[in-house]
């Protein structure tokens, strides 16, 4: 990234940086988990702003009104930032509560790609700046409560639903259903949202693609330029079976030299995998790479249903070991993970030094 540009926020890149040197910091749970748990229904989603499944503001005067005139929008969590921004803050509260140190926006999807699935795909400025209000706010009140020590927010680009390296058509292997310059537009304006809405940290998250990721990169180092200011940038790809390899075809190893060129303040694995299966593939980041290493699996793998059932006991313990032997500086959650896992996984983690790697210190300066 932009080495030569200062930090927008120096005051909060100084207390991330010394707290990283002292302790093992903890990164949240699942956001899907927890609203799956509130048992919200259309009527929850839609608000009043769109309650004909449509964005009353963006089309006032919408043309067809009757039956098949909206869209169904349930599911589609990163809305609730704008209908049900209280449920959101809540979840960020509980982990907060529980011992995070960082938490990460609810705005995996918020991006055009991905929104484009309900029709929403001019909110996502919006919805990336209210998801770091709104995790700003829950930060700031909670950081308040406990003077110092510092509570951070992770401005959250997703993956998005699509992949620019392989054909979603076995016929024709050569299609592709998005680019790179379509993928650079959105997470710019994904960015915007993000920095303005008061982000520490942007994750690149999930990512099965590695061109993906360096879309993103690109588009981040976009808006920085343009700022003459940057944030810290967090990797963290996953790892999507027991092949051992990435979606696009890496492994760990190569993941990391694909996008080690960034310099990111972190480079992890998150996802796909329970934290036993992940283990090998945090071992081989933290052998090779000079920059932070962060791990937030998910709780076990799934069941038949789909769940998870990997208690916080199970996998605080497996995590445990990790920090133990000297691979993690920054550790949390991912699917199936709930407040009580972050209390388990922090409450683990306590007193354990945190990883030094060489090169770390001096390529966050």
């Amino acid at each position: 990234m932009s080495r030569s540009l200062p930090w927008l926020h120096p005051e909060r890149v100084a207390l991330l940086e010394q707290a990283l040197r002292e302790r093992i910091l903890v990164i949240d749970g699942a956001m899907g988990t927890m609203i799956q748990r509130h048992g919200l229904d259309e009527a929850d989603y839609r608000g009043e702003r769109f309650a004909e499944g449509y964005d009353r503001q963006h089309h006032p005067q919408h043309e067809g009104h009757g039956p098949h005139c909206g869209h169904d929008l349930k599911g589609n969590n990163d809305l609730l930032l704008l209908t049900r921004p209280e449920v959101i803050e809540g979840i960020h509260r509980a982990y907060l509560e529980a011992g995070a140190d960082l938490v990460e926006t609810n705005t995996f999807n918020a991006t055009a790609i991905s929104q484009a699935d309900y029709h929403l795909e001019h909110l996502v400025y919006e919805l990336n700046r209210a998801g770091a209000a709104l995790a700003r706010k829950a930060c700031d009140a909670v950081e308040a409560a406990t003077p110092g020590k510092p509570r951070l927010v992770i401005g959250v680009l997703g993956p998005t639903s699509r992949t620019a390296s392989i054909s979603p058509d076995v016929n024709d292997p050569g299609f592709r259903n998005t680019s790179f310059d379509e993928l650079r537009a959105t997470y710019r304006e994904a960015v915007e949202g993000l920095v303005d809405g008061g982000a520490d940290t942007l994750m690149i998250e999930t990512i099965f693609d590695t061109l993906n990721a360096k879309a993103a990169l690109f588009a981040i180092e976009e808006v920085f330029e343009a700022r003459g200011a940057r944030l810290p940038v967090m990797i963290s790809g996953t790892i999507t079976d027991a092949s051992g390899r990435t979606l696009s075809g890496q492994t760990a190893e190569a993941f990391h030299t694909s996008l080690a060129h960034a310099r990111p303040l972190s480079i992890g694995l998150n996802c796909a995998l329970g934290a036993r299966d992940l283990r090998p593939h945090i071992e081989a980041l933290a052998r090779v790479s000079p920059y932070y290493v962060s791990a937030h699996p998910n709780a076990g793998l799934p069941n038949a249903f789909g769940g998870y059932d990997e208690t916080p006991e199970e996998m605080a313990e497996v995590l445990r070991g990790f920090a133990r032997d000297g691979l993690l500086n920054l550790v949390g959650g991912c699917c199936g993970t709930s407040p009580d896992h972050i209390r388990a996984i922090a409450e683990a983690v306590r007193g354990l030094p945190p990883r030094v790697p060489a090169g770390a210190l001096e390529q966050a300066a």
